[in-house]
């Protein structure tokens, strides 16, 4: 239910005069794509107040203090800080000299989290050679082709991500040949959708020195064909052994990414990210774009347990930078692989493959010295889990890990928690550990889900609505560039249960969708509290920063179908546009 903050429209009177020069204003920021246009206006209104925006006729949704969703028709800034919304600007003397900016009825909501991606896997990823929806792995090779035709072919290494051999006819992975053929001369390494399996060609294998003879990596498949011969396919700690030989990105490279992957992430909506694993260069990277306050979009970063200084960086504690633009007090690890490539950890053998129950990425021995280090550093673990094995080794850990450091036991994570138990899903709520989980998730998972797993193991898969009914908060994302990084897509995911074509008709296992407000909530507020960052954003409320988007349509009144096109027509953080759609 949505409750309403009842505004108070004008509280003072206006001559002609002015009443015209709102009219001409108004027109002017309605259709003007310049904010620091828009800031000069408001700077000769009110000299004493340089960076104050007074919204009016907005139709605008937030959270209150108990997470339930309100409407409000105007909202006053200052600064950086939302200072007041709805009822409370008659509390507010400034607001009365500050020229309003009318809406018009446009949409406006708090700015969108992303509780799980991979920042600069996204820039690398605009950049490199894009598979994702290759209908088979000839028309991928042909992709490349087109990708490399203008460039430079002068023996440098071909990258690119996103293909799925779940979405080919014959849903076979890809081998090394069709790739021998097309680039006998260039090493290739194209990583799956999910990142967990990468395909290459015999030039990549012959750098990294895998042959016949090379045994397979503790969490890892070199897969192999009946003759012992390595087809060119790598399963996750695998491909590490080709992954090394490719050049470093320098720190321009990782510059560069950065700004793409900022650009692209505000065209969205999204204001704040949680980077699902950072090197030490990355974190230096992040730490020095931040005190030179060249970040454009909060950054929730989490150190990548598998960094050779991670110990050195635990060392360190946390980073947090006055503006809140950037915050590292968290530890991304990983448990298992992905089910997609048959690497996710299960109990009990895949249905479509009874001699395979997945992969331990990190060993089971060695999760007591991982889970006790990260806790009694006083950081947050985020841990990857996707299968029910590996999210029951977790939660087993955790609750041992508790109890040795009773001082650090709140708001730690599972990422993904895809496949779970039943019988496991409660000890989410008892042990305090939160669900950081990817709507799109399940409806690009759902043509091989059932197969992987059987039917009755999909009761404890993909269960958002399981979770939020024994009151675990789940923080919502999209593990991008897994996925798209558009946060539309997943509220429409999350509501309906279906793809981009609306299938299923009646949804995918629909007893676990949510509710709008629900999705909502789990993009905004609850992924703020993830990242122990409630108090400063996702809500609109006097105090808190003034991350705020403004879109196309009202995602709460029309037909849920078309949540997932929505369009962003202005994305603000801290105060400033960071990002205007071009008019068409």
């Amino acid at each position: 239910m949505i409750k309403r903050a009842y505004p108070l429209f004008w509280g003072h009177q206006f001559n002609l005069a002015t009443l015209l020069s709102l009219s001409v204003f108004t027109y002017f920021t309605m259709f003007s794509n310049s904010a620091s246009a828009a800031l000069a206006m408001n700077t000769e209104a009110a000299p004493n107040k340089p960076n104050a925006h007074y919204l009016t006729n907005v139709n605008g949704y937030t959270l209150n203090g108990d997470g339930e969703l309100i409407r409000f028709s105007e909202i006053y800034i200052e600064n950086d800080k939302v200072m007041a919304i709805g009822e409370e600007l008659n509390k507010v003397q400034s607001v009365q000299h500050t020229i309003p900016r009318d809406m018009k009825q446009a949409t406006m909501i708090p700015g969108l989290i992303d509780a799980h991606g991979h920042i600069l896997g996204l820039g690398e990823n605009l950049v490199q050679v894009d598979l994702r929806g290759t209908q088979s792995e000839q028309e991928a090779v042909e992709r490349i082709k087109a990708h490399i035709s203008s460039r430079d072919s002068n023996g440098e290494w071909i990258i690119g991500r996103g293909w799925n051999q779940v979405l080919w006819p014959n849903q076979q992975f890809p081998s090394k040949a069709s790739l021998d053929e097309a680039f006998p001369d260039r090493p290739v390494m194209l990583s799956r959708v999910d990142g967990h399996a990468d395909w290459v060609n015999s030039k990549a294998l012959s750098l990294a020195g895998i042959d016949n003879n090379t045994p397979s990596p503790s969490g890892g498949e070199i897969v192999k064909d009946e003759n012992g011969e390595p087809t060119g396919l790598l399963i996750d700690n695998a491909s590490y052994l080709v992954f090394e030989k490719r050049p470093l990105p320098t720190i321009e490279d990782k510059t560069y990414q950065l700004q793409l992957a900022s650009q692209h992430l505000l065209s969205l909506g999204i204001t704040s990210a949680h980077d699902a694993g950072i090197s030490e260069a990355v974190r230096a990277l992040y730490i020095k774009q931040a005190k030179n306050e060249d970040l454009d979009f909060r950054i929730y970063a989490m150190l990548s347990a598998t960094d050779p200084n991670i110990t050195d960086m635990l060392a360190q504690g946390h980073f947090q930078d006055e503006a809140g633009f950037l915050s590292i007090r968290s530890v991304k690890a990983y448990g298992d692989g992905a089910l997609g490539s048959r690497g996710a950890a299960l109990l009990a053998p895949y249905s479509d493959d009874p001699d395979n129950v997945g992969l331990l990425v990190t060993a089971e021995e060695r999760l007591p010295m991982l889970f006790n280090s990260v806790i009694g550093a006083g950081f947050q673990l985020n841990f990857h889990a996707i299968g029910d094995r590996a999210n029951r080794l977790a939660l087993e850990q955790f609750n041992r890990s508790f109890k040795n450091f009773q001082e650090n036991p709140g708001r730690h994570r599972i990422e993904h928690a895809q496949v779970v138990a039943v019988e496991d899903i409660p000890l989410f709520k008892e042990y305090g550990v939160i669900p950081s989980m990817q709507p799109t998730h399940a409806t690009s998972d759902m043509n091989m889900a059932e197969a992987r797993l059987g039917i009755a193991r999909l009761r404890g898969a993909y269960a958002w609505q399981t979770f939020l009914k024994q009151g675990s908060i789940i923080a919502f994302g999209s593990d991008f560039p897994v996925e798209l990084a558009n946060p539309f897509h997943g509220l429409h995911a999350a509501v309906t249960r279906q793809d981009a074509n609306q299938q299923p008709a009646e949804g995918w296992i629909k007893e676990e969708s949510v509710t709008r407000a629900q999705a909502f909530k789990g993009f905004t507020i609850d992924a703020a509290y993830a990242a122990f960052q409630e108090d400063m954003i996702g809500s609109l409320a006097p105090g808190k920063k003034a991350d705020f988007v403004i879109i196309d349509r009202d995602i709460f009144e029309v037909d849920a179908s078309l949540i997932r096109d929505t369009q962003v027509i202005e994305t603000w953080v801290n105060g400033q546009q960071k990002y205007a759609k071009t008019p068409q």
